[in-house]
This record gives C-alpha cells, sequence and structure tokens, in this order.
C-alpha cells in the first residue's frame, strides 16, 4: 500500500503548493485549505493506484516551473499552472480529483456545507439485526440464470 514515501519531500511540498492553489483556505466559511495537514496526510495516505498519474503529474509540474512551486512568485506559480491545466491531460485531472476527492472528505468541509458525519441512510433509525425484510421484493422475483462468459 503507497504511503508518504511514495512521493519525494519536492513532490510532497509541491501537491501541497498546488492544493491550496487548488482549493485555498477560506476564514468565510471556516474551513481549511487542502493544504492543511491533516488532508494531505489523508492524500498521502490514499493515493492507492492514483500514485503514478499524481507522481507524473508532478514531474511535469516540476519540469515547467523548473524550480519548488512554493519558491514561485504568485504571477509565475500561476502562469505554470495555466500551463499545466492545458496539456497535464490525464495525469492533470487525476492530480485535481485526488485533491478535491480529500478535500470533500474532511470532516470540517461536510459541516461547512451543512452534511452530516455519518451515511445517509438509515437517518437515525437502527434496523434490528437479522431483519431481513428489506430483502424480501429482491427473494420474491424469479430467478434469472445467465451463462458465464
Amino acid at each position: 500500500m503507497p504511503d508518504q514515501l511514495s512521493l519525494s519531500s519536492r513532490q510532497r511540498d509541491d501537491l501541497r503548493t498546488i492544493a491550496a492553489m487548488i482549493v485555498p483556505a477560506s476564514d468565510e466559511y471556516k474551513v481549511p485549505g487542502a493544504d492543511d495537514p491533516a488532508i494531505q496526510a489523508g492524500m498521502l495516505a490514499t493515493l492507492g493506484r492514483d500514485t503514478g498519474l499524481v507522481t507524473a503529474a508532478l514531474d511535469h509540474l516540476a519540469r515547467l516551473a523548473d524550480q519548488p512551486l512554493a519558491e514561485l512568485d504568485a504571477e509565475r506559480r500561476d502562469a505554470v499552472a495555466q500551463e499545466f491545466r492545458k496539456h497535464g491531460g490525464a495525469a492533470a485531472a487525476a492530480l485535481v480529483r485526488v485533491v478535491l476527492q480529500c478535500y470533500y472528505r474532511d470532516d470540517r468541509v461536510l459541516r461547512s456545507l451543512g452534511l452530516e458525519l455519518r451515511a445517509p441512510f438509515p437517518k437515525g433509525y437502527v434496523l434490528p439485526d437479522g431483519d431481513w425484510s428489506l430483502l424480501d421484493p429482491v427473494k420474491a422475483k424469479a430467478g434469472t440464470l445467465r451463462r458465464a462468459p
């Protein structure tokens, strides 16, 4: 299982910088940016199958910037991000998806959106153990046999 060691120190720093550009912190809505340490830890812990694409995206950003993103002035960093967006392809899309998925899993962000920190079903109703009545409509259907491919 990939962990934070699958990215170099520079890649982790660039990930933190680009994440803050994608979702900056907001005092108005009382939410952290995507560069928040807890959100970053979640990203690094759950890269999984996206590790290759995220690494490719961060390598592409490094080539465009020619130095760590955090060291660029804001104008140059924005220019690099625009260029990356135009030509980053699937790697750029994967990087943005990873950042947003991890950001919107954070409890603070969910609360700010007015969402409850639990699954929406069964809306507070506890289903008794062993109550399989929800499956009655499925059991009532005739069985279907299909040839396996």
